[in-house]
């Protein structure tokens, strides 16, 4: 069991290592001009539409929004699940059936509870 903890020790210290040295690395690099410290005013250019934007350019969307992404990553999932499931459907029985239930069943009480509280409303 020491063994498997060794290994995770090993790999955060590599990580931290790596990471540090790569901040390291850039600020050094900074300093001898390989990488730029300002950037070109060509840089800081409106790049989408060309056009400066009106008004503020920070512009907050509203929490619904990351709510129906959330909605449409979670019923993605599902397809995802349901795919090997149905391509294997003979081969896992009626065990099969009844675990898919399970999930289908689990995905549609959320599905309730977001329509209940109004959450798919534009």
């Amino acid at each position: 069991m020491l063994a498997t903890w060794a290994y995770i020790g090993i790999f955060a210290v590599v990580a931290i290592v790596f990471g540090a040295t790569v901040l390291v690395l850039s600020l050094l690099l900074s300093f001898t001009g390989v990488r730029p410290r300002r950037p070109d005013p060509v840089k800081a250019s409106p790049y989408e539409s060309g056009m400066v934007t009106l008004g503020k350019t920070w512009v907050q969307f509203k929490a619904r929004y990351y709510l129906y992404a959330l909605l449409f990553v979670i019923f993605d999932v599902e397809t995802v699940f349901l795919y090997p499931w149905a391509v294997r459907f003979k081969q896992l029985g009626w065990s099969g059936l009844a675990e898919m239930a399970v999930f289908v069943a689990i995905l549609l009480v959320g599905y309730a509870y977001a329509w209940k509280r109004r959450a798919l409303e534009w």
